[in-house]
C-alpha cells in the first residue's frame, strides 16, 4: 500500500491537512503521483513516493492501531476533512473476539460519525437486566427505559463494528502488517517511527490507539496496566435455529465467581465468566481446554450457561486477565507528549464492569478529532495545546470511571460467604438503584461534519 505525504511541512498552514474529492487507488508498487486541489486559495500538493530523505514515507498524522479507538479516530478526522494513515500490526482487521456492550453514550458517538444507523439494524436492543444467585433464583430485575427513557443498550459484534468503521475510510487509510518497533522524537518535534520490517516513517503527529500494551504509551512514560486479580472467559454462542433468550442482560453472582450473558442478534449470544486468580496464569489458546475449564467453573450453576458454552464456535472462545490503569493526578503522565497523544485503552484501560471501555474510547475519538481539526484549520492553537486541552477535558471523565469500574468488580468478586450473603440479600435487592448507576452514560455529541 503506497504511502502519502505532503510536500510542505508547515503546521501553521491549515490547508495542508485537508482533502477534497481525491480518490486514492491501491497499487502493488509505489509510484510518484501529484494531485492538486485548490482550497481557500491555497494549493495542496500530495505526493506518493518511494523514498525521501532516508525515510520510506512522510505523514502528517499517523494513528497506531486499527482497533475501535484507532478506526473511530480516523473516521472522526476524515469527517472533519483531516486525512490520517492508520498503521495496524496484523495482516488484516483483527476481527476475532466476541462482542462488546454499547450504552447510549457509545451510540451517540456512532451517530455523530455516521455509522450508528448501519449498526442498529444488525443487533438487538437490550430491554433490561436480571441478577440471579448461583442457584438460579432471581435477586433483582430492571428495565432500562424505566430508569432512563433515552437509554439505548445493544451488544455489538467487534468484527462488524470494526468492518463498519473501516468501510467509512478511503481504501488506503489503513496499512496492515505494520508493527511498530521503535519511535523517537526528532529535533524539530516530528516523530520517527520504525516498523519491525525495517520501514521508516516520519510523522508530524502520532495518535496512539494501540491498546492496553501500548508501545506508544510506554514511550510517553506510562507503566504497564495493573492486573486486578481476576480473569474472564468469553465466548459467542451461535444458534442455527434462533437463540432462545429474552433481550436482556442476565448476571449470575457467586463467591469469587460470576457469569453473564446477553443476546447479540437473533442467532448469537455473548457470554462471560469471571473468576478470581492470584496471577494471570499461563496463556491458553486451545478451545477444547478453554471450554472445559469454563464449564467446570459453573457446573452447578443454571444449565443455560453449559448450553451456551457448548453452542460456542471454537474461534470465539478466549480467556483474558483483566487489567486497568489509574490516572492519578500529578503522578501519572499526561495523555500527550509533544505531538504524540493517546486514545482509549492505550491511555486509560479499565475493567469491563461498567461496560464503558469501548464507549470511552469512542468519546475520546470525537473529542480529540474536534480539537485537532480546530487547531489545524484555525492555526491559532498549537497541536500541543490542542492535545493538552483534550487531556484536560477527558481526564475528569475517564479517571472516575476507571476507579468505579474497579470497585464494582471488587464487590462482585467477593469470596467471603458473609459478605456475599449481604451483597445478594441486602445490597442488590434493596439498595441498588440503576438510574444513578447509569448516569455516566450521559454524553453530548453533535454530528461531525466537514465545514469550509
Amino acid at each position: 500500500m503506497p504511502l502519502l505525504f505532503l510536500n510542505s511541512y508547515n503546521l501553521s498552514t491549515p490547508s495542508l491537512f485537508r482533502f477534497r474529492n481525491t480518490t486514492y487507488r491501491q497499487h502493488r508498487t509505489w509510484l510518484t503521483i501529484q494531485t492538486r486541489s485548490k482550497i481557500k486559495g491555497s494549493s495542496l500538493s500530495i505526493t506518493r513516493a518511494q523514498k525521501a530523505d532516508g525515510f520510506d514515507g512522510k505523514e502528517d498524522i499517523v494513528i497506531v492501531g486499527a482497533g475501535i479507538a484507532g478506526l473511530a479516530t480516523a473516521v472522526s478526522l476524515h469527517r472533519l476533512g483531516v486525512r490520517s494513515l492508520v498503521l495496524e500490526q496484523a495482516p488484516s482487521l483483527r476481527t476475532g473476539g466476541t462482542s462488546l456492550t454499547l450504552f447510549k453514550n457509545g451510540w451517540r458517538v456512532l451517530d455523530a460519525i455516521g455509522v450508528g444507523s448501519d449498526l442498529r439494524s444488525q443487533f438487538l436492543e437490550i430491554q433490561g437486566m436480571v441478577v440471579k444467585s448461583e442457584d438460579g433464583s432471581e435477586l433483582r430485575s430492571f428495565r432500562f427505559k424505566d430508569e432512563d427513557e433515552s437509554q439505548e443498550v445493544r451488544a455489538v459484534e467487534r468484527r462488524i463494528l470494526l468492518e463498519t468503521l473501516a468501510n467509512k475510510l478511503p481504501s488506503e487509510a489503513v496499512r496492515f502488517s505494520s508493527r511498530l518497533a521503535k519511535m523517537e522524537q526528532t529535533e524539530n518535534g516530528e516523530t520517527f517511527l520504525e516498523l519491525v520490517d525495517g520501514r521508516r516513517l516520519l510523522a508530524k503527529i502520532v495518535i496512539g490507539c494501540d491498546g492496553i500494551r501500548s508501545p506508544v504509551a510506554k514511550w510517553i512514560g506510562f507503566s504497564e496496566p495493573r492486573y486486578v486479580g481476576y480473569c474472564a472467559f468469553r465466548g459467542l454462542g451461535f444458534y442455527d435455529n434462533g437463540q432462545p433468550f429474552e433481550p436482556r442482560v442476565t448476571y449470575v453472582y457467586g463467591r469469587g465467581l460470576r457469569a453473564g450473558y446477553v443476546p447479540v442478534s437473533p442467532s448469537k449470544v455473548y457470554w462471560f465468566i469471571c473468576f478470581n486468580s492470584q496471577s494471570p496464569g499461563p496463556k491458553i489458546t486451545d478451545p477444547f481446554v478453554l471450554k472445559k475449564q469454563a464449564k467446570e467453573l459453573v457446573k452447578n450453576w443454571p444449565s443455560e450457561l453449559q448450553s451456551l458454552i457448548d453452542a460456542t464456535p471454537d474461534e470465539t472462545v478466549s480467556i483474558t486477565p483483566l487489567v486497568d490503569r489509574w490516572l492519578w493526578p500529578a503522578i501519572s503522565p499526561n495523555a500527550s507528549k509533544g505531538k504524540v497523544v493517546l486514545v482509549g485503552d492505550a491511555w486509560h484501560p479499565m475493567t469491563p464492569n461498567l461496560g464503558q471501555g469501548a464507549c470511552c474510547a469512542l468519546e475520546d475519538s470525537v473529542v480529540l478529532a474536534r480539537k485537532l481539526a480546530d487547531a489545524i484549520n484555525s492555526g491559532t492553537l498549537s497541536i500541543e495545546d490542542a492535545f493538552r486541552s483534550y487531556g484536560s477535558e477527558r481526564w475528569p471523565r475517564v479517571f472516575p470511571l476507571t476507579v468505579r469500574a474497579n470497585l464494582v468488580g471488587s464487590l462482585l468478586q467477593w469470596e467471603n460467604p458473609v459478605a456475599c450473603s449481604v451483597r445478594n440479600n441486602l445490597v442488590i435487592p434493596k439498595l441498588v438503584r440503576l438510574g444513578p448507576i447509569l448516569e455516566h452514560t450521559n454524553f453530548d455529541c453533535e454530528p461531525l461534519l466537514y465545514r469550509e
